[in-house]
């Protein structure tokens, strides 16, 4: 189902349903979705083509963001990973776009994205920082890469400049109508507790505390990390030794959360010759789906 079709559904079921306290809740999640796809619909129309730059068309059952400092192997890595012809030199900044790749485990595609070296100084706009985490925003992974010989000095300035890249613009609240229930304190301090440090607030009406939390929920971002090195919930690797790139594959495939799973027909065996990859917690209802989508 497209954009346009959801837009349409969550519409026709705003319309449908009374407006009361018993349905506050409900409307506010509807409301909150529909403002999400939305956003998505706005994001499509303007992002121009695919496929060049940093705008990279998503594919496969999942995205993983590949980022680090400069020159500490993502370009040679991801051409081991996938095939992908990425290029690699002993100088920083080779890569200056967002450069795709894609590799199979366990019946899964997954895709694996090439991105430009994150600086010191890339929150205060320096090299490429706010694209790249624009980037990596659209993943469902990200996979940090550390030099084994600086791991724990690179791991903390990395998380310096993305935590800063994050909160950087501030928050922005903006009330079209009187609030009786929000403040712009109140609005800080929720998006705050979710760790949302920029965001623009507009308020076409008055709402709850509830729904605008509803909301907030409903667009958040949480990624899970996987750092390439020697320290905790890490794997070490070396492209050139070929050493742990399976165990790699393996660990992301984990950390992604994807299941396999078979169908059958009545009264018959499961055809294991191809399997639906899932999320974990997926319901009948989901896999039934994904056969048609």
């Amino acid at each position: 189902m497209g954009i346009l079709e959801k837009i349409a559904d969550i519409e026709r079921e705003i319309g449908r349903t009374q407006k009361n306290k018993a349905t506050e809740h409900h409307l506010g999640l509807l409301k909150g979705k529909l403002a999400k796809y939305r956003a998505e619909l706005i994001e499509t129309k303007t992002s121009g083509s695919k496929g060049e730059g940093f705008d990279v068309l998503k594919s496969g059952d999942a995205r993983v963001a590949l980022i680090g400092f400069p020159s500490v192997g993502k370009s040679t890595l991801l051409s081991d990973l996938t095939g992908t012809r990425s290029e690699a030199a002993s100088y920083e900044f080779t890569t200056l776009t967002c450069i795709p790749g894609k590799f199979l485990y366990q019946g899964a595609n997954i895709q694996i994205l090439d991105l430009p070296g994150i600086i010191e100084g890339a929150s205060q706009g320096k090299g490429r920082g706010r694209q790249v985490v624009s980037v990596a925003r659209t993943a469902d992974m990200i996979l940090m890469m550390l030099d084994a010989t600086k791991s724990h000095s690179q791991r903390r300035l990395l998380e310096i400049e993305l935590e800063a890249i994050k909160k950087g613009g501030g928050i922005s609240y903006n009330p079209i109508v009187k609030q009786s229930y929000l403040t712009e304190k109140l609005v800080s301090e929720i998006l705050h507790t979710y760790r949302i440090f920029n965001a623009e607030v507009l308020v076409r009406e008055d709402v709850t505390v509830d729904e605008f939390i509803d909301v907030v929920v409903g667009n958040r971002i949480h990624l899970p990390c996987l750092y390439i090195a020697r320290e905790d919930n890490t794997v070490v690797v070396s492209v050139e030794q070929g050493l742990n790139m399976d165990t790699l594959k393996a660990e992301i495939w984990s950390h992604l959360n994807l299941l396999r799973v078979y169908t059958k027909k009545l009264s018959e065996y499961p055809d294991f010759s191809e399997g639906l990859i899932l999320r974990s917690g997926a319901t009948v209802e989901v896999a039934v789906l994904s056969q048609y989508s």
